[in-house]
Order: structure tokens, then sequence, then C-alpha cells
């Protein structure tokens, strides 16, 4: 029986990103400290961010980040897609801790535990913990945090892998029940369109973060369906909301969007990219 280490390793570091700890460092700070970002009133309740390989979504996560930058918080929630073709529906690790070049990013397990708890009441179903996963959209944003946050931070990872507005939507509530009273941030990880030439790409991104800026992850969803918009964490992006409404947000910012195409030079065939802010301002 393979005994599972209790750091899950990086899969992608070193590719994806810098495996280098100084190199990546000051990659992350730049894009950070490029982002220029509105006056944002109220209470961060969430951000969204793209989770490419960094030399071409790392310009616009910047904004996100740029949001939390000297932010203090106990614990994290990632929701992020699983692009891989696990069968369960919501997914965790299975290690105490994430490993990247820039140090540990333990697991928060008593909100694991508080999270399986609250889905089982919401949906009949709970997290699936599983080790060595490969997904690299949750992972990404931990060099962001890492450099944006003041001081260290737990980590309340779920992989999201149905479809069903149903089960966002309860995912949305479990996570709401679970942060609320605590110093914590959501993070939805999402990239927009995919590979579609440049000006088809910004259409369909601009009819995804209109739905995002209505707040409506219902919207989010029919978009989706409908061909009209697209987004590869939709469901997470919408569970995010949904938990964000209940935590007594009311406002979403967009902040900023680009494609692949502004950093390759390459405008035949894109990955759009967006970030916001999801913001409590009563």
């Amino acid at each position: 029986m393979t005994k599972i280490p209790d750091l899950r390793p990086s899969p992608i570091a070193g590719t994806w990103y810098e495996g280098d700890p100084d190199a990546l460092a000051r990659t992350v700070d730049t894009y950070i400290q490029q982002a220029r970002l509105p006056d944002l009133e109220g209470e961060i309740v969430a951000v969204v961010a793209p989770h490419a390989g960094l030399r071409y979504s790392g310009p616009v996560a910047g904004y996100a980040f740029a949001a939390l930058k000297g932010m203090t918080c106990d614990v994290v929630a990632i929701i992020s897609p699983m692009h891989h073709p696990y069968q369960q529906k919501l997914i965790t690790s299975s290690h105490g801790a994430y490993a990247t070049p820039l140090g540990r990013v333990p697991i928060d397990q008593k909100s694991v535990n508080e999270l399986e708890g609250h889905l089982q009441e919401e949906l009949g179903l709970g997290l699936d913990a599983v080790p060595f996963d490969p997904e690299h959209s949750l992972e990404i944003e931990l060099p962001f945090l890492q450099r944006a946050l003041d001081g260290d931070f737990n980590l309340l990872p779920v992989m999201v892998r149905s479809q069903d507005p149903k089960v966002s939507r309860g995912l949305g509530f479990a996570l709401a029940r679970t942060l609320a009273g605590r110093r914590a941030i959501l993070v939805a990880s999402s990239d927009l369109s995919h590979f579609y030439d440049q000006q088809t790409a910004l259409g369909y991104d601009r009819v995804m973060l209109d739905q995002l800026e209505a707040f409506s992850p219902e919207g989010i969803f029919e978009v989706e369906r409908s061909g009209k918009g697209f987004a590869c964490g939709h469901a997470a992006i919408a569970a995010v909301l949904w938990a964000a409404r209940e935590l007594g947000a009311d406002k979403v910012r967009v902040l900023h969007n680009a494609t692949s195409g502004d950093t390759s030079g390459d405008f035949s065939s894109v990955v759009g990219y967006g970030a916001a802010v999801v913001l409590k301002t009563s």
C-alpha cells in the first residue's frame, strides 16, 4: 500500500511557473505591482482569477491578487475546476499541505471536515479526498497568495468536477456556513473562452464577465449552457458567488481582462482571462 506523504508535491513547478523561489517571487511581485486598480469600496469577500501558465495569465491574475495585497486572513478557500477525468463530483486533497517553491501551504483540515458535514446536509454528498492530483488550476493561485497576503494562511481546497448548478449552489451554501464569522477569503479559479480568434474570444468573454459583474451565478450557468459565453471554471465561479452572497457580499467589480494573445502575440487561437473582486459594501 502506497503511503500518502503529508506534502503534496507540485506537478507544475518549473513548467507552469518558475521552479526557483527567487525568480518566482520576482515574477509574481511584478504582476501584482503592475496592476492598476480602481478605488474599491467595501470589504473583499472573494476574488476571481485565471489559472494558465504565469507567462500567459499572470498579468491578469495580478489584478485579483493586488486587491488582496497586505491583507491577513486565517483561511483561503480556493474553488477551482478539475480538468482531469475523475468520477467524483467535488474533490479535495488527501495531503496535509501543498508545496510550492515559496514554501508549504497547510490545508485546514478542520474547515475541510466542516465543509464535508455541510455538504452532506445541503446535497447528500461530500468531498472525495484524492492523493497526487495533477490539477494545475488550484495550485497556480498559491504563489500569488503567498506573496500578496500578510502572514501565513491555511487552505481549504475544493476542485469541482460536476457541472450541475444544484451542486454548485449547494457547495456555495456549504462554503458560506463553513466560513461565516472567520477571517476568510474565497478564490474562484477560472479561465474564460478557449481557442477562438482574438475578437471572437473577447466577445464571448464580455458576455461571461457581464454575468459575473451582475453578480448572477444563475446567469453564468445560462450563458455557458446557451453558448453565449464560456468559462472552464464556471461552476467554481458560481459556487463562490453563491457563497459570497450568503456572506453578505453585494457587488462584483471586474478589474481586468485580456487573452493569451496579448502576451504571446498569436491572436489566431487564444484563451481568455478575467480578474474580478467580490465586495461587501453595505
